[in-house]
């Protein structure tokens, strides 16, 4: 069975972290093979407590699942500290031999903080250079480069350009919390290239979806879909989670 190394944070709620991830996996069927890297006690309105793993014992879960040969692709979440993103980075080979989409948690929906700044800019030294893809959205993408929030495509398309100047493969530039008819979102590769895609914008809102798009971009990667058809495959997978929500 194939399988996806994960690394991220548990959901007590289960709407996001793990257990999004692990779902979005089963739904592709894909394995998960999960490293945890703290325990949140959340709900969907605030983030109550947070417990991060030391960052041997998340060094020595990868190391384990690695062992397996069975990962295909990667795909991380929240971390929490720069110590994590160390030895993250540590533990992870290059994305040359698995692929790796890197789905920056820096807050919840709720707007707890889950990143710290001494992380985000770990998270940008350390693991950014390392993604075949970067899946911020709006918010996230103007805090990795330390600028404003971007406010029409053009500015998109250029901060997913400025990431991938600092080493990402590609950036899926997410537009889904903008307005419009449509939610769309950017694929931005470093050789230049740009592909809009799109969806009908949902009525309804759901915690996770920034995980599921991340789990299964990287399980289409994992059964070696190319980039582009495995982002669009996602985008759809999260429309129609979207829509059972309405």
């Amino acid at each position: 069975m194939t399988a996806v190394l994960v690394i991220a944070g548990t959901d007590s709620s289960g709407g996001a972290g793990l257990s999004r991830d692990v779902a979005t996996l089963s739904c592709f069927g894909v394995e998960a093979l999960p490293a945890v890297t703290a325990v949140t006690a959340q709900t969907d309105r605030e983030v109550a407590a947070v417990e991060l793993l030391a960052p041997a014992l998340v060094r020595a879960q990868i190391a384990a699942a690695l062992a397996l040969r069975r990962a295909a692709s990667i795909k991380i979440g929240m971390l929490g500290s720069g110590a994590i993103v160390a030895a993250v980075a540590a533990a992870i080979p290059p994305r040359e031999l698995l692929p790796l989409v890197l789905d920056p948690v820096l807050a919840a929906t709720s707007g707890g903080a889950l990143l710290e700044t001494e992380g985000r800019a770990a998270l940008g030294a350390l693991l950014l250079p390392r993604a075949t893809l970067l899946t911020p959205n709006i918010t996230e993408a103007a805090a990795l480069l330390d600028a404003p929030p971007a406010t029409s495509a053009a500015e998109i398309i250029a901060q997913g350009r400025a990431l991938c100047a600092r080493g990402a493969a590609a950036v899926l530039m997410k537009g889904g919390h903008a307005s419009g008819a449509l939610a769309t979102d950017w694929l931005v590769t470093a050789d230049g290239n740009v592909r809009e895609l799109t969806a009908p914008r949902q009525a309804a809102a759901r915690r996770g979806t920034g995980c599921a798009l991340a789990s299964a971009i990287a399980a289409g990667l994992a059964a070696q879909l190319p980039l582009a058809a495995a982002c669009e495959r996602a985008k759809v997978h999260v429309t129609a989670l979207l829509q059972e929500s309405v």
